[in-house]
């Protein structure tokens, strides 16, 4: 199944249990509201779905895995209601993961920045290669990684999760990603991430649904809250992109791509 979204795409794919969803835009593979819906929904479906053993989170090309926050559609937010609303999205997809009773398997081939590092983070398990260098460059544009902020502090700790995000336009190469707990296999090329992504999958297909269920909730204990903590970071991400250092930043951003 493939839902078709302007200039991008979410597709999922089903075989022996285990469900692969893959995201695409041209832009680097940024995310915009509609594609935040659709792997939010396409997310919580396979949660619900007793055919399903395991699902993987892949996207598109070998150099970025998800560049965050769609620019245009930041630009365009005029309220604080737009903004919630955007925001909203990267919590729904955040908290389907969190919520799906199967593992779930992070294929990262590419760069992560700001919403892909929160991606990345709330896999039960991220399998990367290198290249897969990562980014929190959220205080950078005016706001913060106010909603991916938990999930990817719960995988990494206060102290990583303060550096990424202090430091907002340094990148960290992969293996301080690995390092750090973000990533839990590192491969020198795709081939062998995808052997490992191809392997794994196929044992946890393999494995009792009920079990992996109850493991799953002991692996997320204490996060029960975040429906309602996400929804209030949201918040306060949409009241800060409308400042005018966020509008100008954006600005001139998209005027140096042009150029």
């Amino acid at each position: 199944m493939i839902e078709e979204i302007k200039d991008g795409y979410v597709k999922v794919e089903r075989e022996h249990g285990i469900v692969t969803i893959e995201f695409h835009h041209p832009r680097s593979n940024s995310l915009p509201g509609k594609i935040l819906d659709a792997l939010a929904k396409d997310i919580h479906a396979e949660s619900i779905n007793q055919d399903t053993k395991v699902i993987i989170i892949r996207s598109t090309g070998d150099k970025v895995f998800c560049s965050g926050a769609s620019f245009d559609e930041l630009a365009s937010i005029q309220t604080e209601a737009d903004g919630l609303k955007f925001f909203s999205g990267f919590a729904n997809v955040i908290n389907a993961m969190r919520k799906a009773p199967q593992l779930i398997i992070a294929r990262v081939q590419g760069k992560c920045v700001g919403g892909g590092v929160g991606l990345a983070a709330a896999a039960d398990y991220a399998i990367a290669c290198e290249g897969a260098e990562v980014k929190l460059s959220e205080l950078a544009v005016g706001i913060g990684p106010f909603v991916v902020g938990p999930a990817v502090e719960r995988k990494l700790g206060l102290s990583a999760f303060s550096q990424l995000t202090i430091d907002a336009s340094l990148w960290r190469n992969a293996d301080w990603a690995r390092r750090k707990g973000l990533y839990a296999e590192l491969h020198n090329d795709a081939p062998g991430m995808d052997a490992s992504v191809a392997r794994l999958s196929h044992t946890l297909s393999t494995y009792s649904p009920e079990a992996m269920k109850e493991i799953k909730k002991a692996f997320w204990a204490g996060t029960e809250h975040w429906d309602e903590l996400l929804k209030e970071r949201a918040a306060i991400s949409g009241r800060l992109i409308l400042s005018d250092y966020s509008k100008k930043f954006i600005a001139k951003f998209k005027e140096k791509k042009k150029n």
